[in-house]
């Protein structure tokens, strides 16, 4: 059965199977870098500075080792705090990002419950907002999980 929970980032077993997710998930649209162990590395360090902004959820089964757990997917979060304004000093948002299910995984509901996941944190924690930013083919996924298209939000690209 797979579980869905927030990763630990002092985990290194959670380190290691979300750079390896990382790592498969870019390998054909980036260049992967040196190794998959330097990644590993630069992840940690990177999550370690992040680790107040940034939450990553897991979908893990069951592994062959005693209390071992396999990671088949991930979705993180990044929380983005927001000007305050008079009433509402706390305001924060939140964006959808990096979901990634192993193929052999896919189409059974994991990504699914695991931007579920994402979303109800960021919404426990204020968020007043939760966004994504998606590949065309998952839109009709978040579209059906309360997503929608949004005239006031607007994005501009680099140049």
């Amino acid at each position: 059965m797979t579980a869905i929970r927030q990763a630990d980032a002092a985990d290194a077993g959670d380190v290691g199977g979300l750079a390896l997710l990382l790592w498969l998930d870019t390998r054909d649209e980036e260049p992967t870098g040196p190794s998959l162990d330097a990644f590993t590395a630069e992840l940690d360090r990177w999550w370690t500075r992040h680790r107040d902004t940034h939450r990553a959820f897991v979908a893990a089964l069951p592994s062959g080792r005693e209390g071992g757990a396999e990671i088949i997917g991930m979705a993180w979060v990044a929380l983005v705090d927001r000007i305050p304004r008079p009433g509402a000093t706390s305001r924060m948002s939140a964006d959808i990002q990096t979901v990634f299910v192993m193929p052999d995984h896919r189409g059974r509901g994991v990504g699914s419950e695991l931007v579920e996941a994402a979303a109800a944190h960021a919404t426990r924690l204020g968020a007043i907002r939760v966004t994504v930013h998606s590949g065309s083919r998952a839109v009709p996924v978040y579209e059906r999980l309360g997503f929608a298209s949004s005239r006031q939000l607007l994005q501009r690209p680099p140049g």
